[in-house]
């Protein structure tokens, strides 16, 4: 890929932006109708208020990536709706961690998060909506196989579950004001964020044809790139200011909550990433420059703002 990386995320941001702008019109499917009421309205407006917020999108970009770097091409045709679906995931697993149940954020992407700006009981049915929706969209893609339909719908299911996103959450809440080691930490995290980095280059893939090989090496460089992920956010809480962030700075001290920096030192912290960028790049070396749209996002999710 020769074109700079700020053009090629900018053309990826216009179809994702496009595809996530047009999920939730109103309208009737074989199974159930709804009609255009002040109620659904409302609740369309919590959906689209957290989902088309803006944000990095690294997730979509992973999926384009990732096709691309098995065909040299992202133009597949199902490849925004699978984008979308793993945003959806996404932005639904953001707002049910932002609830008082869970870290009681107030700023989301520079924004009131979506229970202070609706109220609780909302925020829960947007995320469920957003949840839902992934797995429609995918069993609906127009071009896809059955067989790849159930495969993608198979990937994301279980890494947003109880074996991937679900789970790491379900740590971070029982570790808070907890000692833990390094290596429950990148468990932790290896789950809660980095099951959706894996899941979003691994969709991308399996809708171009990759093989089991092809998609073994993928998922090098994504677990690696998504524990890296994770580590660069530790560093951002510390060195970056609530502006910067669009969340609030500091909140995982201000939770007692274990982080890499508080385990390691901020020094180890930062060669610790720069060892995870090592690694997803070696990942990729039977890749030729179909995958260097890979490379640049290890690139830019190790180096965004330090």
């Amino acid at each position: 890929m020769s074109t700079p990386f700020s053009d090629y995320q900018a053309q990826c941001s216009i179809r994702i932006e496009t595809k996530l702008g047009s999920l939730f019109d109103n309208r009737s499917s074989l199974y159930c109708s709804l009609k255009n009421t002040e109620l659904s309205a409302a609740l369309n407006e919590a959906i689209n208020y957290s989902l088309l917020s803006g944000g990095k999108r690294v997730r979509p970009l992973l999926v384009y990536a990732a096709a691309e770097a098995i065909t040299g091409t992202n133009l597949i045709t199902d490849l925004d709706g699978i984008a979308a679906a793993i945003e959806c995931i996404h932005c639904y697993s953001l707002i049910h961690d932002d609830l008082p149940a869970m870290d009681d954020d107030d700023l989301r992407r520079g924004q009131p998060t979506n229970h202070i700006k609706f109220d609780e009981a909302t925020a829960i049915l947007a995320g469920d909506a957003l949840n839902t929706a992934a797995f429609e969209i995918l069993a609906n893609l127009a071009t896809s196989t059955a067989h790849t339909k159930i495969e993608l719908i198979k990937i994301l299911s279980a890494t947003a579950g109880v074996r991937g996103m679900v789970a790491g959450q379900y740590i971070d809440l029982q570790a808070a004001g907890q000692s833990i080691t390094t290596e429950h930490l990148r468990n932790m995290h290896q789950l809660k964020t980095g099951a959706l980095i894996r899941a979003a280059v691994a969709l991308g893939a399996t809708a171009a044809g990759a093989s089991d090989a092809q998609l073994k090496a993928l998922d090098d460089y994504a677990n690696a790139i998504g524990l890296a992920f994770q580590v660069v956010d530790d560093i951002l809480d510390i060195e970056s200011s609530t502006e910067q962030l669009g969340k609030q700075q500091g909140a995982d001290i201000g939770q007692k909550k274990s982080t890499f920096p508080s385990l390691m030192g901020l020094e180890k912290t930062k060669a610790e990433a720069a060892y995870l960028h090592k690694q997803a790049i070696a990942a990729l070396a039977s890749f030729g420059a179909n995958a260097n749209g890979l490379r640049q996002l290890a690139d830019y999710i190790i180096q965004r703002n330090f």
